[in-house]
């Protein structure tokens, strides 16, 4: 009985702070920069629905919540490559380090935009030169095992966009934590993503050359100028979620997960999400995203979010390493459908 009472305790403090960070934050729809960031990562978690802040068993849990990642009680490396839209790339690496009580993790998120010939108004068939663009971002995590059931954690990241020969970078931070209870191994997350300073674009092109005072004749029309651009915030985004084991054993598997999410730049939504296997070998696994959000409810034409699919194989070699390949598809409305396509390697 105490017990239980300490997993209704820490499950409704976690619900509280969701819920009164999701008071502090403001719902300004793409009114933020770097939205590579909110991309979902891993073959597996998007298959899900992207419900996965409460998995405690996945290299790109450093993703979802920095405070899981500890528990899986393994080192991995995973790769994970999705065609995204009108033709651009988005891939993740990910390699957790296990060191006991602890783990250690590093990120790489790539958003690669391709290239394309410059044209201008007097040379519209090109100029010779070739602009391209590309979003990266670089994280260091940590997750701490407190105790058997819960674990916390976070990553710090370096946040760069650029186009052409415009960039931006900053700082941000992601912060988490899990709490295993021991009714059918149901676990409660929480995470905070990219906390931190604003974008504001500088580089060559928006040097000029400026005459202070037109009005009078003399003046040096030379004087470089630097045009001033808008800074933007962050996208910060809150997470809760629940995920259980509702069967796991020798033969069979079956995980549910449901998951909150609360954007500064969008409106709230859920999404659900579940995975069956087979002997550990053999998974299949469905969700769907963005359930309850405004966008689903007043036009569904144009929801893009929705239906999500995927399945994967495990091939584990006894006491040495394992091989997993997994593939999510993911309807994405107006867009098409999107593919990913992720290869983890444990050990």
């Amino acid at each position: 009985m105490k017990r239980l009472r300490e997993q209704i305790h820490i499950g409704a403090l976690m619900i509280a702070i969701m819920v009164q960070s999701s008071v502090m934050a403001q719902s300004k729809v793409g009114t933020t920069a770097a939205q590579f960031l909110g991309n979902s990562v891993g073959a597996k978690a998007i298959a899900m629905g992207s419900a996965f802040v409460a998995s405690n068993d996945d290299v790109t849990g450093i993703y979802w919540n920095p405070g899981a990642f500890v528990q899986a009680k393994k080192s991995e490396f995973v790769f994970t490559n999705s065609e995204w839209l009108a033709g651009t790339k988005f891939r993740w690496f990910g390699l957790m380090i296990q060191l006991g009580d602890n783990a250690l993790g590093l990120t790489l998120t790539q958003l690669d935009y391709g290239e394309d010939e410059v044209t201008t108004v007097d040379n519209p068939e090109g100029t010779g030169d070739r602009w391209s663009a590309a979003d990266i971002a670089a994280g260091l995590s940590y997750s701490r095992q407190l105790s058997d059931r819960f674990s916390m954690g976070a990553t710090v990241k370096y946040v760069s966009q650029r186009i052409y020969n415009e960039t931006a970078s900053s700082v941000t931070f992601d912060m988490g934590l899990l709490y295993v209870t021991d009714f059918h191994g149901m676990r409660l997350g929480m995470s905070m993503s990219n906390f931190g300073g604003d974008l504001t674009l500088s580089g060559r092109d928006l040097l000029t050359p400026t005459d202070i005072d037109p009005t009078h004749a003399g003046s040096n029309k030379t004087l470089v100028g630097n045009l001033k651009v808008d800074s933007w915030p962050m996208p910060l985004l809150f997470r809760v979620g629940l995920a259980m084991d509702v069967v796991k054993n020798d033969e069979m598997s079956a995980t549910v997960a449901v998951d909150a999410l609360r954007p500064s730049d969008n409106t709230e939504s859920v999404n659900v999400g579940g995975e069956i296997g087979w002997r550990n070998m053999l998974f299949v696994r469905g969700g769907y995203k963005a359930l309850f959000s405004n966008e689903s409810v007043l036009n569904r034409n144009v929801q893009q979010d929705g239906l999500t699919l995927g399945a994967g194989l495990k091939y584990s070699a006894e006491g040495f390493m394992a091989l997993e390949v997994n593939y999510a598809y993911t309807k994405f409305g107006l867009f098409g459908n999107l593919n990913t396509i992720e290869v983890a390697l444990s050990f």
